[in-house]
């Protein structure tokens, strides 16, 4: 699997996650098995690129490469400059967010409410590309879509065809329409569709949470790669699961609590190091909560585990809840994700 002319070692990609895939989630994901992860989307507005939140999403010091940047907007000149600033920052690709169904951007035309413009979409693809990837040293342009604006107007086909046309590198489908948001249940057929219909690399998202459901994913939708996002939370390690099923056909045993331990204190002394304290401590209990989830009285630990007030006694709170579970030799019982 290629983008542009970076190789990547397998088939298995981090999806961009607002507020999840900093850059000490994305590192991890690559350490466990992933070969490409896309950061956080970065907001175009000129304004926003000297705010604290905008210059943490674009730090990618120490990074596994290729660095991946998605960018958001809806304005082509603005978006075009924003990929220059972001090459400028580390970024080896620009990735464009059409598929982001949140309100907050759909309400300012960016993210999936683009696919209701064609026109408009043409115009930011070509001002992307043209701004950072046209000439000898191109630099790969991807973008992600979703299979439409809701289930009467589906146009993934046709964005498809504008991005090849556009000088896109890859295409990345959720196989929901904005109207979906995350319920239901996501369907493959469109990318399929987008697969055959166009020559550059398809990656497929969407409800893939299991090695079984990512090789019946990859197999019915002919897709060069499949985008993982909500299962990876609290569970980075299902990119070793899946790459070891696709290779052998076998599954991997669930994974102990004791290794879980020492995944999870890696990641929140990487992420207390990345955020500081006052932010590193809050913005941790959510991936604490996911790695517990499944585990015996986690329910009860999470409201105690907020209570604490410094990285330190939130990381001593957690391996104290760890060892405990240990003592029991309990696994991790994962849910599979909706």
């Amino acid at each position: 699997m290629k983008i542009g002319p970076h190789q990547l070692a397998n088939r298995l990609f981090v999806a961009p996650m607002a507020g999840v895939t900093d850059r000490p989630f994305r590192q991890l994901c690559k350490k466990l098995g992933a070969s490409y992860a896309v950061s956080e989307m970065v907001a175009s507005n000129a304004l926003l690129w000297n705010s604290e939140k905008t210059q943490r999403r674009a730090n990618h010091q120490g990074e596994f490469k290729p660095i991946a940047v998605q960018i958001a907007g809806a304005d082509p000149a603005m978006m075009a400059a924003a990929a220059k600033i972001n090459l400028d920052h580390g970024a080896q690709i620009i990735d464009i967010n059409m598929g982001c169904p949140a309100k907050k951007v759909c309400n300012v035309a960016a993210g999936s409410a683009l696919l209701r413009d064609e026109p408009l979409v043409q115009q930011i693809l070509e001002a992307v590309v043209n701004a950072v990837g046209a000439g000898p040293d191109a630099v790969p342009v991807t973008l992600k879509i979703r299979t439409g604006w809701d289930r009467e107007h589906k146009n993934a086909l046709a964005i498809a065809k504008l991005a090849e046309q556009s000088g896109i590198s890859m295409l990345t489908v959720h196989g929901r329409t904005r109207a979906d948001l995350y319920h239901g249940e996501a369907e493959y057929e469109t990318i399929t569709a987008v697969k055959s219909a166009v020559r550059i690399p398809v990656v497929a998202n969407g409800d893939i949470h299991s090695p079984e459901k990512a090789a019946f994913v990859l197999q019915q939708t002919g897709a060069d790669a499949i985008m993982i996002g909500r299962a990876a939370q609290g569970r980075p390690w299902i990119f070793r699961e899946i790459n070891y099923y696709l290779n052998t056909g076998k599954k991997l045993d669930v994974p102990e609590v004791a290794e879980i331990q020492t995944i999870m204190n890696d990641h929140l002394i990487d992420h207390y190091a990345f955020y500081g304290e006052y932010i590193g401590l809050r913005t941790a209990r959510k991936h604490i909560g996911w790695y517990c989830k499944g585990l015996r009285d986690s329910h009860a630990f999470r409201q105690r585990m907020n209570t604490a007030d410094d990285c330190k006694s939130q990381l001593q709170m957690v391996n104290d809840f760890f060892d405990e579970m240990k003592s029991h030799s309990d696994r991790l019982l994962f849910l599979e994700a909706a």
